[in-house]
């Protein structure tokens, strides 16, 4: 091997675990880099007080000049990022909690049917109205 310094090897290119180390630093850089970017793009779309044309102004921002729009993005409307989130994050609650309560809210089938027997057996219940109640029950 000839006589080359460290950084020569490096620039050269001679230096395999430095060229490794450089791939594996731009790929984190272009993977955050992708993530900041679609970071944005949600927090546009999501933002209900921006008219149409300012979410299509900053989209078009953020395309022609992405490394520059998205930085200006960020700290022109970077302080509201987090509570749009927060807030996005509290109307999805509220949807899954208002599901699970319509549908424990909701009697069973089984319950259905047992209470239809149960008023077939007292007489509150024709035979026929309690065979269309079952299938009416029972889809």
């Amino acid at each position: 091997m000839d006589n080359y310094s460290p950084t020569q090897l490096a620039v050269d290119g001679n230096y395999p675990l430095l060229g490794l180390f450089l791939t594996m630093l731009w790929l984190f850089v272009w993977v955050l880099w992708f993530f900041l970017l679609f970071r944005v793009i949600t927090d546009l779309f999501r933002d209900d007080s921006l008219s149409g044309w300012a979410k299509a102004a900053w989209i078009i921002v953020v395309i022609v000049l992405p490394y520059l729009g998205v930085l200006v993005y960020l700290i022109v409307r970077g302080r509201g990022m987090s509570s749009r989130e927060q807030h996005a994050m509290k109307e999805q609650q509220k949807a899954v909690d208002s599901y699970i309560r319509e549908t424990a809210a909701a009697p069973s089938s089984a319950d259905q049917l047992h209470k239809l027997s149960e008023l077939k057996a007292r007489g509150d219940l024709s035979a026929e109205e309690y065979e269309r109640a079952k299938a009416k029950i029972l889809g």
